[in-house]
């Protein structure tokens, strides 16, 4: 008695990019343009309680990282670090500047220091 053949199986549709591994293409855009960039934060009083990072993250796509943060009632400083496209890390810049905060570069590397 002859063995049958095995039927053919239709092939398993390969997995689509998971979308941290899209947006990490979405945030170099073309080579060489990617920018990370350190800065210290001076919350005033009224933007203590607003979640002014999570709507950074939101607004411009760049990723934004707590390296040191120190709040009070009457101030806020943060040291955050924004990684994505140039273009995108200088308007986040902009408008958090438009917004009332006080943003400077950092002079020395924070935490490995």
């Amino acid at each position: 008695m002859p063995i049958p053949k095995k039927a053919k199986t239709a092939s398993k549709p390969k997995k689509k990019a998971s979308s941290s591994a899209k947006k990490k293409t979405d945030l170099k855009g073309r080579k060489g343009q990617e920018q990370q960039s350190r800065l210290w934060l001076m919350y005033p009083p009224r933007f203590i309680t607003r979640p002014i990072i999570h709507e950074l993250g939101h607004k411009f796509k760049v990723v934004p990282n707590v390296r040191q943060a120190s709040v009070t009632e009457e101030i806020g400083i943060v040291c955050l670090e924004l990684t994505g496209a140039r273009e995108q890390v200088k308007a986040a810049i902009k408008w958090m500047s438009k917004l009332g905060i006080s943003v400077e570069p950092v002079e020395i590397n924070v935490i490995e220091s």
